[in-house]
């Protein structure tokens, strides 16, 4: 999957700046939240709001038509939520992330995909569940072969490629935009890897960094 992964021109075109870390996980032990979870949970939830990293996915978003006041960046969301939800494992070490940076992250389980994922600009024919309804044309979204795994771009992901606490291989985009350095992209990822491998010494982490900032 890791290598097949694409981001639409449409969409750079959209937001030159845009970049995205993705990151594989194989050999995952997840499960419900922990002790060691829930302070990393708590510890997030005393970080500053860096609001402009989240003012500018509020610009990405009215760029292709959405009112971020109505369906808020993933990250913006986030961080209304204090203290952060305990959901699993594997989810709360992403969250955790996501608030310290700033930095909107998708966890989804790899088994669930049908085909690469991509992130394109959508028709508005693309299948999607019912409960997140049907993308509107020019709406930037994550997508696979068998349909939208998240609208909005980071907004909200579908169930059927959701971690759940069975979940054993995993995939993870974190998404940056100005102001967010390149630099700082890596290094969140790789507090997420170092933070995955906590909770399962024998997993297996590859990324791939698609950007077109040099």
């Amino acid at each position: 999957m890791l290598d097949d992964i694409w981001v639409d021109d449409s969409v750079l075109a959209l937001r030159p700046d845009f970049a995205v870390l993705v990151m594989t996980a194989h050999g995952l032990s997840n499960g419900p939240t922990d002790d060691r979870t829930r302070a990393w949970l708590a510890e997030a939830s005393e970080a500053e709001v860096q609001a402009d990293k989240i003012d500018a996915w509020k610009d990405a978003y009215r760029a292709f038509g959405a009112k971020p006041q109505r369906t808020r960046p993933s990250v913006d969301a986030l961080t209304r939520r204090m203290p952060l939800p305990e959901i699993n494992r594997a989810v709360d070490a992403y969250n955790s992330i996501s608030v310290k940076h700033a930095l909107p992250i998708g966890g989804e389980d790899l088994d669930r995909y049908v085909g690469p994922a991509r992130l394109v600009r959508a028709i508005g024919d693309e299948p999607s569940e019912e409960a997140l309804g049907q993308p509107e044309p020019g709406e930037v979204i994550w997508r696979d072969d068998a349909g939208v795994t998240c609208r909005r771009w980071n907004w909200r992901q579908v169930v059927r490629t959701r971690l759940t606490e069975e979940t054993t291989n995993a995939i993870f985009l974190l998404e940056r935009l100005e102001p967010m350095s390149l630099e700082e992209l890596k290094q969140a990822g790789e507090e997420l890897a170092d933070l995955l491998s906590e909770l399962s010494p024998e997993v297996r982490i590859t990324s791939r960094l698609l950007s077109s900032v040099k």
